[in-house]
């Protein structure tokens, strides 16, 4: 069954086959067909675009040619409107930049606008031509300018005079109506760095910008040094003057050195208040136009700055070097630390305002001077200490009082304490290694123990030993209550005031043993006769009596020649009389208890008991008072 069938589908396959072939021959037919018709429109196309092809030509030309007419006519426009600025700017540049300077400098900048543009159209026929007429426009427009920058540089560098200067300050500065100088001469008040300093307008701020655009024309016109020898001198010039005016001199040492010393003491007020104002307010000004003028100049600005203000910093500093080269003395020191605090003060500033390379010699200079302020100032210290323990003066206060010298020398230290943050800057300035306070109390140590030793010396020049004893518990007394009320308490301490305290104490007890012994013996039972009760026995009336007129006599000449001894402090004057007191009247009193009644029935009794215990008493608060020599004085 299955092998019957075989043929009938054999038979069906060979017609579908035979379909198929025919369905492919019909199509290559088709596409044979297509392929030929595609061809010809090939053929007709290429035909077509060579008939067109001088059409296309002719148009492209007509196109290029208009194109080429437009760029002429804007080209030429161009060029036209070069000319008319050109024209138009020459006028301006020859009427010169008096008149309308804004103006002018426009023309100039207009003027090489035209340069730049025919140096990039130097195929145009005329561009050589007006590249040279336009190039001597501008360099009449230089000199023209140049002579404009010389003329605004006189006209706005004028010196400011000191009242102007004067405003600028912070009212604690500003010197008093009537005076003819700046006051400086004391130590300037704590916190003068948060005081307000105004900067003096030196140029008016609308010609700035005028100047600016000034320089930047002479240094792109290649005329650098016109432009810098120009601004140089105007500005130096202003600025001498200016100081001088002010009252800044050059002195030299030897100038400083023949000064008395309460003139240079005034100068040097001065010269501190001067450092203010010409730091703070004229060279800081001077920076600030400088900056302001050559700001975006491609000019070496800080070489100016330096030159233009070199001989007014010389001059300033020239002062300061000759004091700190001066001889030294102890009264030249607190204003050798006002003028090296005032210079530790100003440092940052002048750093500031003379940064850069040109300006180092500037900060070098002023480095130099505050350091040498501070030498200085040290030896002072050192010859001041020698001074004080080898002073030789032949100087005796007579009354026993506080010596000159310790008077002096207490308040310098007091005043050295007015100093303390300067000193401990200025003890730094030569060791880092110790702390700055703990340097400051040696420093007043060896002084207090320089007049002590001193003090030691004058003592031996009394030839009364009680007199002694009360001249050292004077003066020593007088430095334990200065210090006790100063800030060198904190700064000696506690311990040396005790120590001191005990050395007054001690030279008391001396005075009072050394004075009175010999009026003590006079009234002491011991000796008095050869029995031991006198009371009851006639043998030793003469003896008593002798005993009464002696201590009379004694009493009198300690009362005549100490009332003449000064304790100048009251609570010490009245201790010491009261030690006196309380040793001299109950053995007065038990003397006269004892052996009165052997001389009360004489004759004239007041002769032997001439003074009661109470009239004693009374006589001694006359002690210490200086009353002879206060009745001589008057």
């Amino acid at each position: 069954m299955a092998v019957a069938a075989l043929p009938r589908t054999m038979d069906a396959l060979s017609r579908r086959a035979a379909m198929l072939r025919d369905s492919l021959r019909r199509s290559q037919g088709n596409t044979d067909g297509m392929v030929a018709i595609l061809g010809s429109f090939d053929h007709r196309l290429s035909a077509l675009e060579a008939a067109m092809r001088p059409t296309q030509v002719r148009t492209h030309a007509i196109r290029t040619a208009h194109e080429n007419i437009d760029k002429t006519i804007k080209a030429a426009d161009g060029i036209l409107s070069q000319f008319d600025l050109a024209r138009r700017a020459e006028a301006t540049i020859l009427r010169g930049p008096h008149e309308d300077l804004e103006g002018y400098l426009e023309a100039v900048d207009v003027l090489k606008g035209i340069v730049r543009f025919f140096s990039s159209n130097k195929n145009f026929k005329s561009s050589e031509t007006i590249l040279n007429h336009v190039n001597n426009l501008l360099a009449k427009s230089t000199l023209k300018i140049e002579e404009e920058f010389k003329q605004l540089m006189s006209t706005y560098s004028k010196p400011i005079e000191p009242d102007r200067l004067f405003d600028c300050l912070p009212k604690s500065l500003r010197p008093t109506k009537g005076d003819n100088e700046a006051d400086g001469g004391s130590h300037p008040s704590k916190g003068l760095e948060t005081a307000i300093y105004r900067t003096p307008t030196l140029v008016p701020p609308r010609i700035l910008p005028l100047m600016n655009d000034i320089a930047q024309q002479l240094v792109q016109a290649g005329n650098q040094q016109s432009c810098y020898k120009i601004y140089r001198d105007s500005r130096a010039s202003a600025l001498e003057v200016s100081l001088r005016k002010l009252g800044v001199e050059k002195l030299s040492k030897d100038d400083v050195q023949k000064m008395q010393w309460e003139a240079l003491e005034a100068k040097i007020g001065n010269w501190i208040h001067f450092m203010r104002i010409a730091v703070k307010l004229l060279l800081a000004g001077e920076r600030k136009i400088c900056d302001q003028i050559f700001d975006g100049v491609n000019f070496n600005s800080g070489h100016c700055f330096a030159e233009l203000t070199a001989n007014s910093v010389i001059t300033l500093f020239s002062f300061g070097d000759a004091v700190a080269k001066s001889k030294r003395s102890p009264e030249k020191l607190f204003v050798l630390l006002d003028m090296y605090e005032v210079m530790r003060e100003l440092q940052p500033e002048i750093d500031e305002i003379f940064e850069g390379k040109p300006c180092t010699e500037m900060r070098e200079a002023a480095a130099s001077l505050t350091k040498r302020l501070a030498q200085t100032a040290q030896e002072t210290f050192t010859d001041f200490e020698e001074a004080v323990e080898k002073d030789a003066s032949k100087t005796i206060v007579q009354d026993g009082t506080v010596h000159p010298l310790t008077s002096y020398v207490i308040n310098y230290v007091k005043f050295l304490f007015d100093y303390q943050s300067t000193l401990k800057l200025l003890f730094q300035e030569f060791d880092n290694s110790t702390e700055a306070e703990s340097q400051l109390a040696a420093v007043t140590t060896r002084i207090m123990q320089a007049l002590q030793n001193n003090l030691d010396g004058k003592s031996k020049q009394y030839k009364d030993p009680a007199l002694t004893y009360l001249f050292l518990m004077n003066n020593i007394h007088y430095m334990v209550r200065s210090v006790r009320r100063s800030e060198a308490k904190d700064i000696l301490g506690d311990d040396w005031i005790q120590r001191h305290r005990r050395i007054v104490q001690q030279n008391a007890n001396q005075y009072k043993r050394v004075a009175w012994a010999k009026i003590l013996q006079t009234l002491s039972v011991q000796g008095a006769g050869s029995t031991g009760d006198l009371s009851s026995s006639g043998v030793s009336r003469a003896t008593i009596k002798e005993r009464f007129k002696s201590f009379n006599m004694q009493f009198e000449e300690l009362h005549a020649k100490q009332s003449q001894w000064i304790v100048p402090d009251q609570e010490l004057r009245e201790s010491l009389r009261l030690a006196v007191a309380e040793v001299l009247l109950p053995a007065y009193r038990s003397f006269i208890k004892r052996f009165g009644n052997l001389v009360e029935n004489n004759k004239n009794p007041q002769k032997y008991v001439r003074y009661s215990p109470e009239a004693v008493d009374q006589l001694l608060g006359q002690f210490f008072e200086g009353q002879q020599w206060a009745e001589q004085k008057r």
